[in-house]
């Protein structure tokens, strides 16, 4: 039985890539705060001042820039012990493997392999997400036939983890009715 696979943010980009690479594999496709690449989704001089912030931050411990991210990533009322965890979990990335990573996000342009998807897509966006705002998910949902798109009320970017069981009802509906 071939898989569910689910994404969020650069996960996503990498599940439209496997699509794209290998389209009998996924089943179903769950994109949260989806992007298809920085290049494909968001204005050049957006992605160019992304890269760019990311080089001058490779140098530094994360501990100095990730604070500044996290505004992004959630909203004000999310719980300072998420806000905590978040921190720390961003805190363990390597820099040279961020910049490999957000440097493949920048070049990436997938928006060529939205209309071939021929499988059951769910589209997850925060209301509030300022990484991946809510006209992402819009042009993707236009451009992947018969996908679902929805907006999961006063979350942000961190969809998954600040509105868990919003996210969760929302997937969990959407599998049992694609598992047809």
């Amino acid at each position: 039985m071939s898989p569910h696979i689910v994404g969020l943010s650069s996960g996503a980009a990498l599940a439209l890539e496997l699509y794209r690479r290998h389209p009998t594999v996924p089943r179903t496709l769950v994109l949260a705060g989806a992007y298809a690449g920085w290049a494909g989704s968001l204005p050049k001089e957006v992605v160019e001042a992304r890269l760019q912030r990311a080089l001058r931050e490779q140098h530094m411990a994360p501990g100095d820039w990730v604070p500044d991210y996290l505004p992004g990533m959630l909203t004000e009322a999310a719980p300072q012990e998420m806000l905590d965890e978040a921190m720390e979990l961003m805190c363990g990335v390597h820099p040279a493997a961020n910049v490999t990573g957000l440097r493949a996000m920048a070049e990436a342009d997938l928006r060529d392999v939205l209309p071939r998807i021929m499988v059951p897509t769910l589209l997850l966006y925060g209301e509030m997400d300022k990484r991946s705002p809510v006209s992402v998910g819009e042009e993707l949902h236009a451009r992947i036939p018969g996908s679902t798109l929805v907006i999961l009320p006063e979350v942000g970017h961190l969809c998954n983890v600040e509105g868990a069981d919003q996210f969760n009802r929302e997937v969990f509906a959407f599998l049992r009715g694609s598992s047809g």
